[in-house]
């Protein structure tokens, strides 16, 4: 186990949100101590890491040591912790106050973000809060020289070379005299923590050094650098890293410091170490905020990954941490899997950290019955009042289900509730809770069916687990899938409180055949301080072409970074022999956003390592293509030093002789009923020993459930090996009725399907607007072509790929055969707008028709009159570029390249005298066409897995079962709504029916008008758009897919519950277009804008029919720029709607788009633009009781010549407010020219832009709800 030093102490600690584990390793005592104590408890003890040493010493010294007294360290050799202090304080946003400090134009570029909502059916757009308090914003500016001929035209002083190579304009100097007021009167107001981020310092840190001396100087205690902490380009995620920092490091500083003061003055002999989000330790002085977030998580990946991979299975490992409110899911295969970006309670950390999932599934889960449907999650009944059983007034949770099955044993779970904390769990209770649940499914499953068959307790409780499960596994098939693995390939590596009782049943739905669950699974986060090693890590950017000078210039930066890490490691007193060393490139290929940071391999005969090779390598597995004559570019040169601890060994057992012992029996309830269990404890068995299913294990305070049909061995190092044997499913469709457990678990895998399909394509894809922009969507079909799942990528895109599949399937007919891919993008083939091409794939079973998958996906360029097919002025369809109404891509296994190619270089009509271009992007196209028939691809073989599962009969009648499950949810929502619009108002309704008229205008001044009428009784609703204008003589005309999209979207929005977006949405509705409408337009029309500006409209006309909320921007605002070398495309957020109970969202992406923004740094790094401004819009939001969201101003100044269109809305007639709120601001568009005139454009326009000149777009904001106060 490592030899001692003198006799003394090692402490291992993992400080929890709830319990403190301690492993101790103690002089002469093989086995180690563990103990396991509540985080906080003041009545007891002030810190309980400090109080878990005190106890073991106490017991180790045989000596009392008062709580009042300091802890003698004498006896100590070292302390390795990891701590959750900063993830509770981001969770609970109770962090130092702290200001931001960032470059004038860009004060709201944090809260901004990417534009993205996080939850694209949230009308509230619930975000989280900022972490600082105050902004100021620094006079100063640095610009990137975009090309050689800019170098050229400025040779003045004030170019410089940065950090990265690039070549940086320092446009205006940091300004020190208008900043020190500013700062002073932070102080004056109790700020003294500092975030700062600057535009490009990733390359040019000298002005934010600046800031961090003056601040200093003034008296700030606390000073975040977004260039010291991750030098990388992209101002968002450096920014908010800086911000978690500043917010998170004074926090931990203060509990390290009273942690130390607790100890006597022997401390500084005694190392001391911290577990870091890398998984690697760092001592007190370099532990910083923004990498303790993940401290805990990363013990337990230690702990599993260098506990069982080679000693106990040759089989990658997914490490499977259960705790109370969630579950931590990892992988590991021989070398720590990272990421340099995560998203924790809303906050972006750009550092890096090992790839570690949470899934908001735990022991605390809410159990809720809900439409026809077990739901489990994601809210949490918390650890107060906790599950029912904790006699507490809890509710059901999913440790509830465990103790009625008998997967919890309350003799061996500690009494500790009741009001004299003396009492056992309470099963009495429980069962009385689910027996009133009971009630209730039976109560609705007869309604349903009259001869169904009562549900018992016990089965609901299964199902309910079965579910839990069903929805923890669905991460897992994520991260192993969207990285090229197969999921039945690896091990479960098992630990966590809840985990054991879990294991098989996980393991079994995923394929695997094998379950590892360690001797200290309790407290493997603990025990895995003691596996690991000392990081120190440096990184800087390096932006060059790789090649062989670039390749020498990034070894010499690497040997660089190898001494400031090497230094550092000695300075901690590790000896040379102790330190290796991981060197990385972060690198991508030009024109992609997607970087892999590839790390040098050491060739056995010492030859010279090629990144590049190994990164074409890399990026093939993961995306599955090569990207063939183009640039690889270096991003970042990285250096991990290492020193290596090499403490804690595993301690091999012998052999155990003769039968295991037995504790007792006890009832535990699988599928089959009820079984006569053993119970055994894991100290009392030994090697070799063999336990077969059914059987429990305590394990410490862990449940380890071996199943029916599976065999648990104690390994030679202590450990359980549980082999699963895989079952076949005993799903029925016996009853007319779907069973209610059943239906919940396809929803996942329907869903599951269709969100794996949309990882795929963004995966394999290469363009931007797919890739990093997330524009596209993924469904999955019945044979009838209506849809099943829709995973939720773009809302304008939900529901109208039925139509789309649909017309497909009335045209070819019979002629579909195994192995044909269809494309289409025509709005009269169900099609949106031309940019949105439509892969579809029909799915044979024994060449029978059983499903179909589709993805669409926006291709930037498409041909038309204007770069990037958005054009402002079309008039037909044909001017928006090549118009495919039906065409197989893929014949019979064959891709037709000569055919789409022809459709896509010559999309002109016979119509027209001139010649349309055809795609300027040609490759780009036929690269995401690939992308969207290996999505489609993944789809197929993930349906055909799911029949081979349970049988085709099963699984079509579970389609059929989710649609009338969302039927049955919409129909609800209805009848709700029409009580509550009724009681307002007694003139609405004619008995049973409510009718609403609703109308709004565009522009140009055409009326969408909406008659709606709802049916109280029955559940079901007309759209009736008579009315409506007549088709435009313009590109605002909407193919009636996209209404119904709307529509959809509307419905699901309004249903507080996350049902599937599938056909049964559109169930109980019917929507009447009127032909020749600009909402049913001709074959000829363009409808470029109807997809974006159109549909915007629609939806504000539906939910303000509905009284849900006041209008929200009502816009895309559809920008692109370009010549003949490049073309560029964004959309831009602006101000959500209010509520009845909220205030609208400020600068976000609304209703049917949810794209995201590109990097301010990214655009200026990319693109010869320079942005002067991005930032919210003050008070364009409607006033009211509730506030209506700010819209976004946006100043770009172009440095080239180059065709800019804007295709917009709102800019006449403005967001509406409801109930007496105000209108939002409507948005303007201007141009600033080079003699400084400020031009008005108008809402749709094509202009040609001079080097010089600005455009200034100001996006509307939402209206208000409720008369002001």
């Amino acid at each position: 186990m490592g030899s001692f030093n003198e006799g003394k102490l090692r402490f291992c600690i993992d400080r929890g949100g709830t319990f403190t584990d301690v492993y101790a390793e103690i002089p002469g005592q093989p086995d180690g101590r563990v103990l396991k104590l509540l985080s906080v408890d003041p009545s007891n003890y002030d810190d309980a890491p400090v109080e878990g040493i005190r106890r073991i010493l106490e017991e180790f010294t045989g000596e009392k040591i008062s709580r009042t007294l300091k802890i003698p360290t004498d006896k100590i050799e070292w302390i390795r912790m990891g701590t959750t202090v900063a993830t509770n304080a981001l969770l609970e946003r109770k962090g130092e106050r702290i200001a931001l400090c960032v470059t004038r134009g860009f004060r709201d570029l944090l809260q901004i973000g990417n534009q993205a909502r996080p939850s694209i059916f949230d009308l509230t757009v619930s975000k989280p809060s900022n972490l600082y308090e105050e902004v100021i914003e620094v006079d100063e500016r640095v610009e990137l020289v975009y090309d050689k001929e800019e170098e050229n035209q400025d040779s003045s002083a004030s170019l410089v070379k940065g950090v990265s190579g690039e070549i940086v304009k320092v446009v205006k100097p940091l300004n020190e005299d208008a900043l020190k007021p500013l700062l002073k009167g932070l102080l004056e107001k109790g700020i003294s923590s500092l975030a700062v981020v600057l535009m490009h310092s990733y390359t040019y840190p000298h002005h934010e050094i600046a800031v961090e001396k003056l601040a200093a100087s003034l008296g700030f205690r606390h000073v975040s650098l977004s260039s010291a902490l991750t030098p990388m380009v992209r101002a968002v995620p450096r920014g908010l890293t800086a911000s978690v920092d500043a917010y998170l490091t004074p926090v931990i500083k203060e509990y390290l410091s009273g942690f130390i003061s607790k100890f006597d003055e022997g401390l500084g002999k005694v190392n001391v170490l911290f577990m870091q989000s890398d998984g690697g330790l760092a001592p007190e002085s370099r532990f910083s905020g923004h990498k303790a977030v993940l401290s805990g998580p990363a013990g337990g990946v230690v702990g599993y990954s260098q506990t069982l991979f080679n000693l106990e299975t040759q089989k990658p490992l997914i490490g499977f941490d259960m705790g109370g409110t969630s579950t931590d899911v990892s992988r590991y295969a021989g070398s720590y899997e990272q990421v340099l970006e995560t998203q924790i309670a809303g906050a972006i950390i750009q550092a890096p950290q090992l790839d570690i999932n949470t899934v908001a599934a735990g022991g605390g889960s809410k159990l809720k019955f809900q439409f026809g449907a077990f739901r489990v999650g994601p809210e949490s009944v918390g650890a107060h009042p906790g599950p029912v059983c904790y006699r507490k007034g809890g509710e059901l949770a999913v440790t509830d289900a465990n103790l009625i099955l008998g997967f919890v044993i309350p003799d061996y779970f500690p009494s500790i509730f009741g009001p004299k904390e003396d009492q056992p769990l309470d099963i009495k209770a429980t069962r009385e809770e689910f027996e009133k649940l009971a009630r209730e499914i039976n109560s609705y499953r007869k309604s349903q069916e009259p001869s169904a068959k009562d549900m018992t307790v016990e089965e609901i409780a299964l199902g309910f687990v079965n579910v839990a499960n069903e929805t923890m596994c669905r991460p897992i098939r994520q991260l192993t899938e969207m990285k090229g693995h197969e999921t039945r390939n690896h091990a479960l590596g098992c630990f966590g409180g809840a985990g054991p009782q879990h294991a098989c049943a996980i393991a079994r739905s995923l394929g695997m055949k094998e379950v590892l669950i360690h001797r200290f699974c309790g407290i493997l986060s603990a025990y895995g301080m003691g596996l690991a090693d000392v990081v120190e890590e440096a990184q800087e950017p390096y932006s060059a072409v790789y090649g062989p000078e670039s390749v020498l210039e990034a070894s010499r930066r690497e040997a660089m970074l190898l001494k400031q890490v090497t230094q550092k490691l000695q300075e901690q007193g590790f000896r040379e022999e102790n330190i290796t060393a991981e060197t990385y490139l972060n690198l991508r290929y030009e024109g992609t956003d997607t970087a892999i940071m590839v790390k040098r391999r050491i060739a056995e005969d010492e030859s010279a390592f090629d990144y590049a090779v190994e990164f074409v390598n890399l990026f093939q597995q993961e995306y599955g293509f090569k990207l063939q004559n183009r640039n690889i570019l270096m991003c970042d040169v990285r250096v991990r030093g290492i020193g290596v601890t090499n403490i804690l060994k595993p301690q091999a057992l012998e052999p155990a002789f003769g039968t295991p012992k037995f504790e007792g029996h006890y009832k535990v309830y699988f599928g089959s009923g009820w079984h006569d269990t053993p119970l055994f404890k894991l100290e009392n068995l030994g090697y070799e020993h063999v336990l077969p299913g059914p059987s429990i294990i305590m394990n410490g305070n862990s449940t380890v459930i071996v199943e029916p049909n599976c065999r648990a061995i104690i390994t030679k190092y202590g450990n359980i090996k549980i082999e699963v044997e895989s079952t076949l499913n005993t799903v029925t469709v016996a009853e007319k009725v779907a069973d209610v457990v059943q239906l919940s678990i396809f929803n996942h895998r329907f869903m599951g399907i269709a969100e794996q399909m949309g990882r795929t394509l963004q995966r394999t894809s290469i363009s931007t607007n797919i890739k990093e922009r997330l524009d596209f969507s993924c469904a999955l079909f019945g044979p009838d072509g209506g849809l099943v799942a829709n995973a939720p990528h773009v809302p304008v895109h939900l529901g109208a790929m039925s139509s789309t599949v649909q017309w497909q399937l009335n045209y070819w007919g019979d002629n579909l055969n195994e192995g044909d891919v269809l494309v289409t993008n025509h709005p009269c083939a169900g099609g949106s707008h031309l940019p949105d091409i439509t892969v579809i794939t029909p799915v044979f079973d024994n060449g029978r028709l059983v499903f179909f998958v589709a993805s669409r996906g926006h291709h930037a360029e498409i041909g038309g009159i204007t770069p990037g097919s958005m054009p402002p002025f079309s008039k037909s369809i044909w001017e928006e570029g090549a118009a495919i109404k039906a065409f197989k891509l893929v014949e019979k296994g064959i891709f037709q390249e000569e055919g789409i190619v022809e459709l896509l270089q010559f999309p002109c009509s016979d119509e027209v005298a001139h010649k349309i271009p055809g795609t300027r992007r040609l490759q780009d196209n036929l690269s995401d066409l690939r992308a969207q028939v290996a999505a489609n691809q993944r789809g197929i073989s993930l349906i055909k897995e799911l029949i081979e599962q349970y049988g085709l009969d099963i699984v079509q009648a579970y389609m059929t079962y989710v649609q009338l499950n969302a039927e049955e949810a919409v129909r609800e929502m209805l009848k709700s709504v029409a009580t509550r619009v009724s009681s307002q108002s007694s003139n609405l309704g004619d008995g049973n029916l409510v009718t609403i008229e609703e109308e709004d205008y565009m522009d140009d001044g055409s009326v969408i008008h909406l008659k709606l009428t709802i049916d109280s009784d029955k559940g079901e609703a007309i759209f009736d758009f008579n009315g409506t204008s007549p088709e435009v003589y313009g590109n605002w005309n909407a193919p009636e897919a996209v209404t119904a999209a709307a529509v959809i979207y509307c419905l699901r929005s309004l249903v507080d519950v996350d049902i599937p977006l599938n056909q049964g949405c559109l169930a109980p509705v019917k929507i009447h277009i009127p032909a020749g409408s600009f909402l049913s337009p001709s074959d000829k029309a363009a409808v470029v804008g109807g997809n974006v500006l159109t549909s915007q409209r629609i939806t504000d006309v539906v939910l303000t029919a509905f009284q849900a909320c006041a209008c929200s921007q009502g816009c895309m605002n559809n920008l692109t720029f370009g010549d003949d070398t490049f073309g560029y495309y964004e959309t831009i957020g602006g101000g959500s709607g209010a509520g009845p109970t909220w205030d609208g969202t400020s600068g976000v992406q609304c209703h049917m788009t949810n794209t995201r923004m590109t990097d301010p740094e990214i655009f200026e790094q990319r693109y010869p633009v320079l942005l002067h401004k991005f930032g919210l819009r003050e008070n364009s939001g409607g006033t009211g009781l509730h506030r209506g969201g700010d819209g976004l101003v946006r100043e770009i100044e172009f440095k080239h010549p180059v065709v800019v269109s804007i295709l917009s809305e709102r800019r006449v007639h403005a967001p509406r407010g409801l109930k007496g709120g105000r209108d939002g601001a409507h948005g303007a568009n201007y141009l600033v020219t080079k003699d400084n005139r400020r031009v008005y454009l108008g809402g749709k326009n094509t202009v040609e832009v001079q080097a010089g000149e600005i455009l200034q777009i100001l996006t509307p904001g939402g209206g208000g709800w409720g008369s002001p106060l």
